[in-house]
């Protein structure tokens, strides 16, 4: 799989939506699935929009689904980073469902790093709005 972050539109109904995660760093590969209520990425893809004028500097962390075994599914955050001018870095943490592993209870987890640039996140937030209004299932983050 080409890098990036890939977000496709498993599920809904009137209150949430189920979304699986999967970010490639072009070497590995990690997929979540997580529940977001409407208005959670409506949110996203509204604080995206400003982050995408902050060129010269900013931050953006988007969380989408919780951590903990507490919470049903999995889950993901993304630091949004413009460094240096023309350049996205994002940092992605997930974590996946948990389960019964022996006598514990636990959830892989996986950190990766993703570049991309200004463009490429232009067209992910009209990708990620499609996804919202239920016009399309997937938006993709793409990754240079």
């Amino acid at each position: 799989m080409k890098p990036g972050i890939y977000i496709t539109r498993e599920w809904s109904d009137d209150d949430l939506i189920e979304l699986r995660i999967c970010v490639s760093d072009g070497t590995s590969f990690f997929c979540s699935r997580v529940y977001v209520g409407h208005a959670i990425l409506e949110d996203t893809v509204s604080s995206l929009r400003v982050f995408k004028d902050r060129l010269r500097g900013g931050l953006l962390d988007v969380r989408l689904g919780e951590f903990g075994p507490e919470y049903a599914s999995g889950a993901f955050h993304a630091c949004f980073h413009f460094a240096v001018p023309g350049r996205l870095f994002v940092s992605c943490m997930q974590e996946s469902e948990f389960m019964r592993f022996g006598s514990q209870h636990v959830a892989s987890r996986a950190t990766m790093y993703v570049r991309s640039e200004p463009a490429l996140l232009d067209r992910f937030i009209s990708e990620l709005q499609a996804v919202c209004a239920g016009l399309n299932e997937d938006a993709c983050l793409e990754a240079i």
